[in-house]
């Protein structure tokens, strides 16, 4: 690997571990000081996840003997000293292939069983299921157990015409891409259905997912992987042969399933040294490698930048042999410079977003929690500086007074139940339109629409009929959200003039964006519904798994439209609950000194300075918060890595509590 790309993502990987210091320094402060709820803590552990949890998938595309393995060799496994995944001449890698590390289970190869395409359960369904996949361990230190172990990917079985139509690999009525039969009419297909290699990889290590799918037939027999593992890939490698350029089945698979979005997509011309020519000079080698490039981007319609001739195969000698000259002379680097160039100020940029959004809540949060703690402690000593020198009937009357202000108060309980009430129904309504059983609805209306159409050549027409209904419904939810908090808005005005509150609302749910992932959804599979697909469609098996597939797809987007919704009306429904307690504390904090007060003149001064050791406490709650957010914020932006800053201790002891139970019950926002 190119320090370019290596550093590139060791780079980000340690931006991303600043970033989870900063979060861990933040959720710090907030528990020692009791200024944390759940909705924060929440939102604090999602971000870690998001930050810790955080995958960069390549996918490898290629049709058989483009020299596809000998490129991830040559990239992932040269310092393993040989070739770790096979890569001979003919068909290799047989089954879609992911590499990745998950260091909570050991180092391994799971094998998914061909036979389970028939019993209709997706891919995602099946990586739940662990009995389901065959399990072989791995030996990372020898290199020659482990290269045999891998060859297990190239296993195959040859089964009847029937059987091979069953499982997706014959199609009567595409003849020209079935598979040739032996002197037996039987058909050679894939052991496997997927291969998981969990290996330990220092760029896998940092959440690097490589995935190798092999060969057209492979792609088109299995709908998840052309509709959710290649869409859902930051980045596609799209191999080619320098020496055959664009064939009709390297066209298909451009056409079919990756030429949609070209700015994510990396073509190689891969085995530039089979044009090698001993009566040639180098200078007209190098402008027959330049043609072959013009001609591939003209064929592909896509910018003669985007595509990268190298030898794989020299680049892997080279590594092997320490040869930077060799290496140099592969081109092989310069793919590798485009991958960290372009790929990771991707991710950093989506990641920054999330970060940056998340300190804007806490920061408000924090602030308006300590704000109005710093409002009830000034009115407090407003209140105790006028009975200086007062007699007991003033604070008999001071004492009657906060006894009126409270039952006041417990006046605002009615109006509270009522926008409840109203919010609860409202909230009842958005929700029932991103539910589980109207996507089921919705999807079942599509696969009627299929079935009335001859051979299913209304599938496209009748998925984006779908896609139509379900942005209907986002953006009905997104409607009714947006009155949701114009009347929480409205409500939360009149109770902070009538009551003393000082409620107030964060921007609502952006659901416009869960539109945009149906809407890339919607992309990815019309361009996979075409004539072919139509007629796999006709089969009620292959059928079965294209809508289980499609569900489990759509379900995702449905379910984090409808967990974000409730998460932020939960969030402006708690902060009602937090202030009402704390404002009720406050009520009888107010009482209790007034009676110590009327019991004792000495209590009067003590409170006093009580009360001004808390605010100055809060103040300095305020400033700290204030920093650590804008110290994660500068963080996500710079990319840097920076010492932590030091956690400021600020404590100023209380005679009667401790101050983290002052703000216990405080609001949240």
């Amino acid at each position: 690997m190119t320090t370019s790309f290596a550093s590139s993502l060791d780079a980000l990987s340690g931006w991303r571990g600043d970033l989870l210091k900063r979060l861990d320094e933040v959720g710090r402060f907030l528990a020692d000081h009791d200024l944390a709820d759940p909705q924060i803590d929440a939102q604090l552990a999602a971000v870690r996840e998001r930050l810790g949890q955080e995958k960069l998938i390549v996918a490898f595309v290629a049709e058989f003997s483009r020299g596809k393995s000998e490129l991830i060799n040559a990239i992932f496994f040269a310092d393993a000293g040989r070739r770790i995944l096979p890569a001979t001449p003919g068909r290799t890698t047989m089954c879609p292939v992911e590499l990745a590390w998950d260091g909570e289970e050991a180092p391994g190869l799971s094998l998914l069983p061909i036979e389970t395409r028939l019993n209709g359960l997706s891919l995602g369904e099946l990586r739940q299921q662990p009995r389901q996949w065959k399990q072989i361990q791995l030996e990372t230190r020898d290199p020659e157990r482990l290269a045999e172990t891998l060859r297990e990917v190239m296993r195959t079985a040859w089964v009847s015409k029937d059987q091979a139509e069953a499982l997706g690999f014959w199609n009567d009525e595409t003849p020209d891409d079935n598979p040739p039969l032996d002197e037996h009419g039987r058909v050679e297909v894939p052991a496997w259905r997927h291969a998981l290699i969990n290996y330990p990889h220092p760029l896998l290590k940092q959440g690097l997912v490589v995935l190798d799918t092999p060969g057209l037939n492979a792609i088109g027999a299995e709908p998840e992987l052309t509709l959710s593992l290649l869409p859902t890939a930051h980045a596609t490698v799209f191999i080619l042969g320098a020496d055959t350029g664009v064939t009709k089945s390297d066209l298909a698979i451009w056409r079919d399933h990756l030429g949609a979005d070209a700015l994510s997509r990396f073509v190689v011309l891969n085995k530039i040294d089979a044009l090698i020519d001993p009566l040639a000079t180098p200078a007209q080698v190098r402008d027959q490698i330049a043609s072959q490039v013009t001609e591939t981007a003209r064929t592909l319609n896509i910018g003669a930048e985007r595509i990268y001739p190298l030898s794989a195969r020299q680049a892997l000698a080279a590594r092997v042999a320490s040869d930077a000259a060799g290496l140099a002379e592969s081109r092989l680097p310069a793919l590798e410079a485009a991958l960290g160039d372009q790929l990771m100020p991707q991710r950093r940029a989506l990641l920054e977003r999330v970060v940056v959004e998340a300190a804007a809540n806490i920061e408000n949060h924090v602030s308006r929690r300590l704000i109005d703690s710093r409002r009830q402690l000034a009115e407090q000593t407003l209140e105790l500086r006028g009975l200086r020198g007062k007699s007991s009937s003033k604070l008999q009357m001071m004492l009657q007074r906060v006894d009126a202000e409270t039952a006041e108060f417990e006046a605002c309980t009615t109006k509270l139940q009522a926008m409840r009430a109203v919010h609860s129904r409202m909230l009842k309504d958005a929700l029932v339109d991103l539910s589980s059983d109207r996507l089921r609805e919705q999807v079942g209306q599509m696969q009627e629409a299929m079935a009335a159409s001859l051979l299913n050549l209304g599938a496209r027409k009748a998925f984006v009929a779908l896609c139509q209904r379900l942005r209907g419904l986002l953006e009905a939810a997104d409607k009714r959200s947006r009155e949701i908090r114009d009347m929480l808005g409205a409500s939360f005005g009149k109770l902070n003039a009538e009551f003393g509150f000082s409620l107030g609302l964060t921007p609502g749910p952006d659901l416009e964006r869960f539109v945009d992932e149906l809407r890339l959804i919607e992309k990815s599979y019309v361009q996979y519904l075409g004539l072919t697909q139509a007629l796999r469609l006709s089969q009620p098996k292959f059928m079965e798994q294209f809508r289980r597939m499609l569900m489990s797809k759509l379900r995702v987007v449905f379910e984090n439209a409808s967990a974000e919704l409730e998460l932020w009306n939960k969030a402006a429904s708690a902060q009602v609950d937090a202030q009402l307690r704390e404002r009720r504390r406050g009520f009888r904090r107010r009482r209790e000194a007034l009676e110590r007060i009327q019991a004792a003149a000495s209590e009067l001064e003590l409170r006093l300075k009580e009360l001004e050791g808390q605010d100055e406490r809060v103040q300095g709650f305020i400033g700290r918060s204030l920093e650590l957010t804008e110290a994660l914020r500068r963080q996500s932006r710079t990319g840097m890595r920076g010492e932590t800053a030091t956690m400021i201790s600020i404590d100023l002891p209380l005679t009667d509590e401790p101050e983290p139970a002052l703000l216990r019950h405080a609001a949240q926002a």
